[in-house]
């Protein structure tokens, strides 16, 4: 009897509107405007909107989009954008998609022979660029139409203008130059209608963005998005940074960068507060911290040198602060005494692990200190993955056996979750390859713990194999950032004829310490790591990052074998 119950109810499920909407992070906008609507949304300085407001003007920006005969949006088509953290740029992120587009939200930082080979594979209609982005996006377009091979219309470019007066002089110098094919952000908004009604992705797999890679190891590719993850790895993201309904998020990542690792959507599902950054700095930071009661803030390494080495007044005054801070780190964390001394301001650190592919970070634990052979460091295990994640594992990916969990057995990191891209822009065959057998490959190698813990060794092509040892290029750069003489530091392989490959380390000294000798760090080395790890040779000097700040490991190989 039960079984035939139960047989007749599978017989009779139905699926339709009433039991199934698509999962889209712009339905946390709609709420926010109806349960937070006076509540403060976005702070730009001395500016502030509220939820309602926000939710008014991102239904004016996806009317003039979808519904302007001068625009022409069609269901799918890519908008780009070019700007700082500042609340167009916030604001977009709902208005594209409400429109139907897809936002492809751009690295301000990229020169114009770059941002060219990009914009030729996106083949955006649209592109909203900041008054400070516009010339290297001139210089862009000039480049890609002298490109024989390049047919395509060049996108009709929308400046947003300057916050400042005094800089329109600026903005109207520009626009002389070029008569035709520019818009300017407040008249487009005027086109637009508050009581537009939102284009609803067909289906929730539908693209919503488009993310470009750093390229740290070679070109950059698209990296597709869709509603579906993007929603769910929005309330992943709130989860990870423990963030509540009362969550005051400073803009100290950016939203370039995965959508600002999902922020941009996740705080309006809180209804939370957004603090906007034109740039961010030790002072902006403290200051903001102390005017509006920051809560949260995140982003790479680099966010915590900021913090520790700012000698502001501000800084001074929030010592320890007047309440803890939660900040989410992604990549390797600096030496511990940097992450330490920031710690006893009162920032609660996370440290995390991700990639663009799996929509910002992925895997997240508190940052801790460890006693390694006497010395302190920081424990650069990066948990383990959340309820938002099925399954992570580490794998040889080769057998696609899973490695024992016995903190020493190299194999890749590998997924399976919702909150994974589409795909690659273009690239079929990329997108194969990283899917491969069944599972994301990240490219990158882990070692498992014991107690379930992913610890990140290296990217795979960064390894360095040397005889019969593998070693991290990671392990042996933690250890010459802990030389109070080093200011940056990067290792990669150099071929050898015996051993296949030995460590050789390229070091950037800080600023007083020309005196220091490359002997001097190997000889440091030599006290904490074991001989195979010691790098062979250290050159000075200025080490090559790309425009997202990532070291390019591919170049300094090239260098390091003409040492």
């Amino acid at each position: 009897m039960v079984m035939q119950n139960m047989e007749y109810c599978l017989e009779d499920v139905h699926e339709c509107s009433a039991n199934y909407v698509p999962l889209t992070p712009i339905s946390f906008l709609e709420r926010a405007a109806t349960v937070y609507g006076n509540k403060t949304s976005i702070v730009y300085g001395s500016v502030t909107y509220s939820w309602k407001e926000t939710h008014e003007t991102c239904l004016k920006l996806a009317s003039a989009l979808a519904g302007g005969s001068l625009l022409q949006i069609s269901r799918g088509d890519i908008i780009a954008a070019m700007a700082p953290n500042i609340p167009a740029l916030y604001k977009l992120h709902f208005a594209v998609p409400m429109a139907g587009a897809v936002l492809c939200a751009l690295n301000t930082r990229l020169d114009a022979a770059n941002l060219a080979s990009i914009l030729q594979d996106l083949e955006a209609k649209i592109m909203f660029v900041d008054y400070q982005s516009v010339e290297v996006v001139l210089k862009a377009l000039e480049i890609l139409s002298q490109k024989k091979e390049n047919s395509k219309k060049p996108p009709l470019l929308v400046i947003i203008p300057p916050d400042c007066d005094r800089d329109q002089a600026r903005i109207s110098s520009i626009d002389n130059k070029h008569t035709s094919g520019i818009l300017d952000y407040n008249a487009v908004l005027e086109m637009g209608r508050s009581d537009f009604e939102m284009v609803q992705p067909e289906n929730e797999k539908d693209p919503i963005s488009v993310n470009y890679t750093s390229g740290s190891t070679g070109d950059p590719k698209g990296v597709v998005y869709s509603h579906r993850g993007a929603y769910l790895n929005s309330l992943a993201q709130v989860s990870r940074l423990e963030m509540g309904e009362m969550a005051v998020f400073l803009w100290t990542v950016d939203m370039f960068r995965c959508n600002g690792w999902c922020c941009a959507w996740a705080m309006a599902a809180l209804g939370g507060t957004n603090i906007c950054l034109r740039e961010v700095s030790a002072r902006t930071i403290f200051d903001s911290i102390l005017a509006h009661q920051v809560t949260h803030l995140c982003g790479a390494p680099a966010l915590l040198n900021i913090i520790a080495d700012s000698t502001t007044p501000s800084r001074l005054q929030m010592r320890p602060l007047q309440s803890k801070v939660n900040v989410l780190i992604a990549g390797v964390l600096p030496a511990a005494q940097v992450v330490e001394q920031v710690a006893k301001i009162g920032f609660n650190i996370g440290h995390a692990y991700g990639m663009t592919e799996v929509l910002g970070p992925a895997i997240a634990g508190p940052w801790r200190l460890e006693c390694n052979s006497g010395k302190i460091e920081c424990c650069n295990r990066q948990g383990i993955h959340s309820v938002w994640i099925p399954q992570v594992d580490v794998k040889d990916p080769n057998s696609m056996r899973s490695v024992p969990s016995d903190g020493k057995t190299f194999g890749e990191v590998m997924f399976k979750s919702n909150t994974l891209m589409l795909g690659y822009l273009k690239n079929q065959k990329a997108t194969q390859e990283a899917f491969r057998d069944g599972w994301f490959h990240t490219g990158d190698l882990a070692v498992k713990h014991p107690d379930g813990c992913i610890e990140i060794k290296d990217r795979r092509r960064d390894i360095i194999v040397s005889g019969v040892e593998t070693i991290s290029s990671l392990e042996v750069e933690a250890v010459l950032l802990s030389n109070p003489m080093v200011l940056e530091a990067a290792v990669v392989g150099k071929a050898d004829a015996e051993l296949k490959q030995v460590p050789c380390a390229f070091v950037k000294l800080k600023e007083g310490c020309d005196q220091a000798s490359p002997q001097e760090l190997v000889e440091f080395c030599g006290g904490h790591l074991p001989s195979h790890m010691v790098p062979r040779a250290i050159v000075f000097g200025d080490i090559p990052v790309n425009s997202t700040g990532k070291v390019q490991k591919f170049v300094l190989r090239e260098k390091a074998n003409n040492v």
